[in-house]
């Protein structure tokens, strides 16, 4: 049986990010593939692997993500801020580090809704004085 050294939650805009930190030997899956092939993006795969290398522990956990909802940025963000929380569960010498990185604090920018009478959130129809 797995046992899970750390569980962490990650929210970005619309994605959730199921985090569970294991012993291992430094490999990321998400949604049972590869970090770097499911994020085809370099800076977005950097993204996840931050908080790993910030409290230099690239080596020492293998880490299972499950993330649903969002587009491919918010799943990458997701899934550093539910890493960030399972590392400093795991260790809580590991909250200043991450904390001090800004990976510990939910990005809370969401998309702002569109109203009514207008063509997007802020953008209006054309104005004609005549």
């Amino acid at each position: 049986m797995v046992r899970n050294l750390g569980i962490g939650t990650g929210r970005r805009k619309c994605a959730i990010a199921r985090v569970f930190l294991r012993e291992g030997t430094g490999k990321i899956i998400v949604n049972d593939v590869e970090a770097t092939k499911y994020f085809k993006v370099a800076e977005l795969a950097a993204k996840v692997m931050k908080p790993l290398i910030v409290t230099s522990s690239e080596n020492k956990y293998d880490v299972l993500v499950t993330v649903v909802g969002g587009g491919i940025n918010g799943q990458a963000g997701a899934c550093a801020h539910g890493l960030s929380r399972a590392l400093a569960q795991v260790d809580p010498s590991n909250h200043v580090v991450l904390r001090a990185n800004g990976l510990l604090t939910r990005d809370s920018r969401m998309v702002e809704r569109k109203k009514y009478g207008q063509r997007g959130a802020r953008r209006r129809f054309q104005f004609s004085k005549r």
